[in-house]
């Protein structure tokens, strides 16, 4: 079982994750949500910090029910592996669900977000976890948009993408699926109209850019619809994830 622990370590490099397909989940509560979801954990690392609450040492039972093999290791070795601050004594190796453009097959009034160059897996994972509370059908990650099985976005989704259908593609992937699935394109500018007020007869794909950057032109030359939210005099612009929720919930209300 020493190999798990190199396993681990080559999963922190997005090489390694790009390599073998797989991806790292980490402390109790993102576990549960992979075991919730069936997602297929390989193999998962412990250590005594785990089974000190009735929360840690159910999820232990669940992991061994699971027929999962444990690798039981001291605190201090556990936080050797561990990529936060403070280590719950759980590091799992999973295999991240494997969805396809194809798969996203949006209605009329479903949302597909769709993440242009957004850096930051904080903002990422949270934008995953707004979009599947919203309801949006799926999430789609351009170029220079953070790593969708980086440990950071999945920490930050607290399981969402182990759930919600998303995908990297290139910009010319994306706009030929939104093509095909019939899917108007809407960008976030800061010189747009208030969303809302428009009933929503088609799928939406809703274009979030990168804070600095904006949205790049192949996507704005496509764009149906441009969104802004109001803002007080002085402000110049919200956290990309807080905007997504916004966004989300005024899309969603006309659907």
């Amino acid at each position: 079982m020493a190999g798990v622990e190199t396993l681990i370590r080559d999963l922190r490099l997005r090489r390694g994750r790009e390599r073998r397909g797989l991806a790292l989940a980490e402390g109790v509560r993102l576990v549960e949500e992979a075991l919730g979801a069936r997602v297929v954990i390989r193999h998962a690392a412990i250590s005594p910090a785990l089974e000190a609450t009735p929360r840690g040492a159910a999820l232990k039972t669940a992991l061994a029910g699971a027929g999962v093999p444990l690798l039981e290791l001291d605190d201090r070795a556990l936080a050797g592996l561990s990529d936060t601050e403070h280590p719950q004594g759980v590091i799992a190796v999973i295999e991240p669900p494997a969805w396809t453009l194809d798969m996203l097959a949006p209605r009329a009034g479903d949302v597909v977000v769709v993440l242009d160059g957004v850096q930051d897996p904080g903002n990422v994972g949270a934008i995953a976890r707004t979009a599947l509370g919203l309801g949006a059908s799926g999430l789609i990650a351009l170029k220079g948009t953070a790593e969708l099985t980086n440990p950071k976005v999945l920490r930050g989704s607290m399981g969402a993408l182990f759930r919600l259908p998303s995908v990297s593609a290139t910009d010319a992937e994306c706009l030929a699926w939104a093509k095909r699935v019939g899917a108007v394109v809407w960008v976030t500018d800061s010189a747009g109209e208030r969303p809302g007020g428009q009933r929503l007869t088609a799928p939406v794909a809703l274009v979030l850019g990168n804070e600095g950057a904006g949205i790049r032109p192949e996507m704005e030359r496509e764009a149906s619809r441009r969104l802004a939210i109001p803002l007080a005099a002085g402000v110049e612009s919200l956290n990309v994830a807080v905007a997504a929720g916004i966004l989300l919930y005024e899309v969603r209300r006309d659907a």
